[in-house]
């Protein structure tokens, strides 16, 4: 079986039955490629007559030495790998194959690092930060005050329609990670910044897109572009952090936990699978955990 006939295979499987993120696609891809560069220009394989049991234990592992040599980061390097192993676990449920050659191999250690967030008040101000007073600033309002107010993905936030707003009873609807769709609460800020922004709207919907935020040409607004709306109002507030959108995320959950929010229930609005994934913040708030520590402790 060749190599590249399965690796079409698996980007297919990946968009129609496991509905990934086109990013995660993206990246994949890109992580392929290198992998495929290495065959043929440091392993000497061709690679449109190479077949999958050629890929081998050996080979994997001098791929890996490669990456180490080209000073590339651990985090690139697990990226790479736990691209290789994703094709390898669906070729394995496929049955296609019957020993997988990366199923030794291990992922390298990559140290945790705390999420950037920002304290409740530098937040405050970052929200205040967008002037009103014109279609592109109620819009910004709008954005920062969801993303906060939410804690949804910035792939998240662009995908929404109009549709997707309940606004009368404060809920949002979410298609998230894995084609999983999930409803989510956000408070009357962010409730009366989305009815400013509806009002102003048609600004630029001269196409009559179903998309909620729009670019200045009237289309979906990008990723790309919330993130320079994020950084430029930070730049604007002089915030100690540059978020990125996610930093919103970072700054949502710390501030549920923060102020009592049970751990299950913030997973559940952030959307993971797994409570691992949302145990991360539990490290952002020791000042809270200090502050309960000396008012509870009978020797504090």
């Amino acid at each position: 079986m060749l190599l590249t006939t399965m690796l079409d295979s698996f980007f297919i499987y990946l968009v129609s039955e496991k509905n990934v993120a086109s990013l995660t696609i993206k990246a994949y891809n890109n992580d392929w490629m290198d992998f495929l560069y290495f065959l043929e220009k440091d392993a000497g394989y061709n690679i449109n007559i190479i077949e999958i049991n050629e890929i081998t234990h050996s080979l994997i592992r001098s791929y890996l030495v490669s990456l180490h040599n080209r000073g590339l980061t651990k985090t690139t390097i697990a990226r790479r790998l736990a691209a290789l192993k994703s094709f390898f676990r669906y070729l394995m449920q496929k049955e296609i194959i019957r020993q997988n050659p990366l199923s030794q191999v291990s992922t390298p250690k990559i140290p945790k690092k705390l999420p950037r967030y920002l304290e409740k008040e530098e937040m405050a101000n970052l929200l205040e930060q967008p002037e009103e007073t014109s279609p592109a600033g109620k819009r910004d309002k709008a954005i920062l005050e969801l993303l906060y107010g939410s804690g949804i993905r910035v792939s998240e936030l662009v995908q929404m329609d109009e549709s997707s707003l309940d606004l009368s009873f404060g809920y949002i609807r979410v298609l998230g990670k894995g084609g999983r769709e999930r409803v989510v609460p956000i408070g009357k800020i962010a409730v009366e910044a989305l009815n400013k922004y509806r009002e102003v709207r048609s600004f630029w919907n001269v196409d009559h897109s179903k998309a909620l935020f729009l670019n200045q040409k009237g289309g979906r607004l990008s990723d790309r572009a919330v993130r320079d709306i994020v950084k430029k109002y930070c730049y604007q507030a002089g915030t100690t952090e540059i978020l990125s959108p996610h930093g919103f995320r970072h700054s949502f959950a710390s501030h549920l936990l923060d102020n009592g929010a049970d751990l299950r229930v913030v997973q559940e609005l952030l959307g993971h699978k797994k409570i691992s994934s949302t145990q991360i913040y539990t490290h952002v708030s020791r000042k809270q955990l200090r502050k309960v520590y000396h008012l509870t402790h009978p020797r504090a």
